[in-house]
C-alpha cells in the first residue's frame, strides 16, 4: 500500500497520522553561477526581452504612444494599426499563433521558452544577479543564511530587498504604462495623483514579481506552472532535450592526479555534482528527463568546463534526443529527424494562420460602420407624404489620418437620405450620425425591405463599406 493510501486508512480509523512523510520538505536552492555559451544566450534573451518591455512603451508614433492598449478609450494602438473591440478576432488569432508557436518550439527543442524567454526565468535571473552582487557566490550565500542575524547580515539583506523592490515597482509601472499612457502615468505618480486602478495594478504586478522571482523561484516551475505537466504530450523520442549520456558517464567516480582511483575503468562523469549546483530548480539531470527541468542548459555549460579540466571531450551533458542517445545518431542525423510529421503539421498550420492573418490585416478597411434603427418608432409619415425611417450610423475611423466620409443609401426605388450626408472624423476616432431615409409608400412591399448604406472616404476609393439594413413600410 502506498504512503498516501496508508495515511488515508489510518485517518479513517482515527489513528494519528504523521503528515511530514507525505510531502517533500522544501530546501532552498542556492544556484551556483556559471559561464558559457548557453549562459550567454540566456542573458542575451534577458537583455532583448527587457529592452523591448521597458523601452517599447516610450516610443511614439504619430504623436502618441506606439504600443498602447488603452482600456478607457477601448482602443489598441500598435504602431500604425488601431484595433477596436470589433477586432477581437485578431486577438483570437494572436492567441492561436502563440499556442501553435509554442507547440512547434516544444516539439523541436523541448522547453526552450521556459529556459530563455519565460518571464519567471527572466526575472529570476535578474533578481539572482542582484543577490550574487550583494551577498556573494553560492558558498557565501549559504554561510550568510546559516548565520544568526547581525549588523552585516541585516545590511546585506535590506540592500538586496530594497533593490528587488525597486526593480519590481519599476516593472509594475512599466506594465501599467501599456494600458495607461506611460507619460500620464508617471506624471500622476510624481504628483501622488495615481488612480485607484492604476495603483492596484502597479502594486499587484510588483508584488507578484517580488514574490515569484525573489522567493518562490523554482517552486513556480515545479508546482505552479501547468506547462511542465502537459509538456510530455508534445514531446516525442526525437525532441531535443537536455540529456546526460549514461553510456559515456557511468560508472561515476572521482579522479586522482596522475591516474584512476580504482582498477575498474570509470566513466567520464567525475561525480562533482556541479551540474546539480548550477541548476535553478535543484534537480540532478543525471537522473534523466524530469518535469522540473526548464531546459536552461546551465548544466551543459558547467559540465563542459569540468570536462575541459579533466581532459575529456565535451558533451557528457548536451542537447540531444532519446533516439539519438539510444541509436548513437550523429548531429546531422539529429537535425534530419527534427523534420517529421508532427513538426511539419505544426509548421504548416502556423504558417497558414500567419499568412491568412497578414492578408486580412493588409486588406483591412480602416472604417467600421454599425447601423442601428431608431427604437422610438419603426416608421412615420413625413410632411411630403413619404415614409421615413430613422437610423443611427456609428462610424469608426480606424485609420491614422482624418477622413471625410460620404453617406448614401440604395436598395429601394427613389430612396434618399434626408439630412447630413457627409461627416468628418479625426484619426482613430468615432462618431454617431443620426439620419433619416425616405421613400414613396409604394416603393416596396409592406413590412421589412432590405436597403444598403454606402459609406466612402472622400478621395480614397478603397476605404468604403457596404452595410445592410432594413426599411420598414407600414
Amino acid at each position: 500500500m502506498s504512503d498516501a493510501a496508508s495515511a488515508k486508512a489510518k485517518a479513517q480509523q482515527g489513528t494519528p497520522v504523521n503528515v511530514d512523510g507525505l510531502y517533500e520538505k522544501h530546501k532552498t536552492v542556492y544556484a551556483r553561477s556559471v559561464s558559457g555559451l548557453f549562459n550567454n544566450w540566456r542573458w542575451a534573451m534577458v537583455f532583448l526581452t527587457q529592452a523591448l518591455f521597458y523601452g517599447l512603451c516610450w516610443f511614439e508614433w504619430n504623436g502618441r504612444q506606439a504600443v498602447l492598449f488603452h482600456i478607457l478609450e477601448r482602443k489598441f494602438y500598435i504602431f500604425g494599426l488601431v484595433f477596436w473591440p470589433q477586432d477581437v478576432i485578431y486577438l483570437a488569432i494572436l492567441l492561436v499563433v502563440s499556442a501553435y508557436g509554442l507547440f512547434l518550439v516544444t516539439a523541436i527543442g523541448g522547453r526552450l521558452f521556459c529556459g530563455y524567454a519565460c518571464p519567471q526565468t527572466v526575472y529570476t535571473e535578474i533578481l539572482m544577479w542582484i543577490e550574487r552582487k550583494i551577498e556573494g557566490e553560492r558558498p557565501a550565500r549559504m554561510k550568510l543564511d546559516a548565520q544568526a542575524m547581525n549588523p552585516r547580515k541585516f545590511r546585506l539583506k535590506v540592500t538586496k530587498h530594497v533593490l528587488w523592490l525597486l526593480v519590481a515597482l519599476w516593472t509594475g509601472v512599466t506594465f501599467v504604462g501599456y494600458f495607461t499612457p506611460i507619460k500620464e502615468l508617471l506624471a500622476s505618480l510624481i504628483s501622488f495623483d495615481l488612480g485607484p486602478w492604476e495603483t492596484f495594478w502597479v502594486l499587484f504586478y510588483a508584488s507578484f514579481l517580488y514574490m515569484m522571482a525573489g522567493f518562490m523561484r523554482e517552486q513556480v516551475c515545479k508546482y505552479m506552472c501547468p506547462y511542465a505537466r502537459f509538456q510530455g504530450v508534445m514531446f516525442d523520442p526525437d525532441t531535443l532535450i537536455i540529456s546526460y549520456d549514461p553510456e559515456r558517464g557511468e560508472p561515476r567516480g572521482a579522479r586522482k592526479k596522475g591516474g584512476m582511483v580504482k582498477a575498474q575503468p570509470l566513466g567520464d562523469c567525475v561525480d562533482c555534482s556541479i551540474c546539480v549546483q548550477v541548476c535553478p530548480t535543484g534537480i540532478d539531470i543525471r537522473n534523466g528527463l524530469q518535469l522540473e527541468c526548464i531546459a536552461c542548459a546551465a548544466c551543459i555549460d558547467a559540465c563542459d568546463q569540468v570536462m575541459d579540466k579533466v581532459g575529456s571531450p565535451r558533451g557528457l551533458i548536451r542537447y540531444s534526443t532519446e533516439n539519438a542517445l539510444a541509436r548513437h545518431y550523429t548531429m546531422r542525423e539529429i537535425v534530419a529527424h527534427l523534420l517529421r510529421p508532427r513538426t511539419i503539421l505544426y509548421t504548416s498550420i502556423l504558417m497558414a494562420i500567419i499568412v491568412a492573418a497578414a492578408w486580412s490585416l493588409a486588406h483591412r478597411v480602416p472604417l467600421k460602420v454599425d447601423v442601428l434603427r431608431d427604437r422610438s418608432t419603426l416608421s412615420r409619415e413625413a410632411d411630403d407624404g413619404r415614409i421615413e425611417n430613422v437610423f443611427n450610423l456609428h462610424l469608426s475611423n480606424t485609420d491614422e489620418a482624418a477622413h471625410r466620409y460620404l453617406i448614401s443609401v440604395s436598395g429601394m426605388n427613389g430612396i434618399e437620405i434626408v439630412g447630413e450626408r457627409d461627416v468628418y472624423i479625426p484619426a482613430a476616432s468615432s462618431k454617431t450620425v443620426l439620419l433619416a431615409a425616405r421613400v414613396e409608400p409604394e416603393a416596396g412591399k409592406k413590412g421589412s425591405n432590405p436597403i444598403f448604406f454606402d459609406v466612402k472616404a472622400e478621395n480614397f476609393e478603397d476605404i468604403a463599406v457596404h452595410e445592410k439594413a432594413t426599411f420598414f413600410l407600414p
